[in-house]
C-alpha cells in the first residue's frame, strides 16, 4: 500500500449522476422525516424480522436514528473514496493499472453509497406507512432487494477489477 500512486481521478458523468442521486436521496430521508414525525404515534416499529414483519417497537424519536445512520455512513463513504489507494484490492496496484482500478473501486463506493441510502429511505418510508395502517412491515421483497443491491454491485465490481490488466 505504502507504494501505490496517489493520483487525482477525473469525475465521470455517470461518477456526478451517482453522487448528486446519492445526496438528493440523503436530503429526500430527512423531507420524509421533517415532514412526517409530528404525525407518527408515540410507538412505532423499530425492528422487522427477515420476512418484513414488525417485531420490536419504541418510541417515535427512535425513527431519527435510521437518517443519522445514513447520513453519517454517506458522508462516511465520501470522504473515504478520495483516498483509493487505501483501499484493498485484490490485485497488484501499479503505476500502469492505477487510474482504472481506483476508477473502478470509487465507482463501486459510489454505487454502495446509494443503495445504503436507498435502503434506509425504504426503511423509514415502510415504517411510516406501517405506523398510518397502509402497510404491514417491510415485505417479503426488502431482504432479497437489499442482498440484491448490495452484493450484485460487489461481484461486478469485482470481476471487473480482476479483469484491468496488470
Amino acid at each position: 500500500m505504502e507504494g501505490r500512486p496517489k493520483i487525482k481521478l477525473d469525475l465521470s458523468s455517470t461518477d456526478i449522476v451517482l453522487e448528486l442521486m446519492g445526496w438528493i436521496a440523503v436530503l429526500a430521508i430527512w423531507g420524509l422525516i421533517i415532514s412526517s414525525y409530528s404525525h407518527l404515534p408515540d410507538t412505532i416499529p423499530t425492528h422487522f424480522n427477515g420476512s418484513g414483519k414488525a417485531d420490536g417497537f419504541g418510541s417515535k424519536a427512535n425513527i431519527l436514528a435510521l437518517p443519522i445512520i445514513s447520513t453519517v455512513i454517506f458522508i462516511g463513504l465520501t470522504i473515504l473514496n478520495k483516498f483509493p489507494q487505501v483501499f484493498n484490492y485484490p490485485t497488484n496496484i501499479t503505476k500502469e493499472n492505477a487510474n482504472q482500478q481506483y476508477t473502478n473501486a470509487t465507482r463501486l463506493v459510489r454505487y454502495l453509497k446509494l443503495a445504503v441510502v436507498v435502503i434506509f429511505g425504504l426503511i423509514v418510508y415502510k415504517t411510516i406507512q406501517s405506523t398510518h395502517g397502509q402497510s404491514d412491515g417491510l415485505g417479503i421483497w426488502f431482504l432479497p432487494f437489499t442482498l440484491g443491491a448490495i452484493f450484485i454491485p460487489l461481484t461486478y465490481f469485482a470481476i471487473k477489477s480482476f479483469k484491468i490488466k496488470k
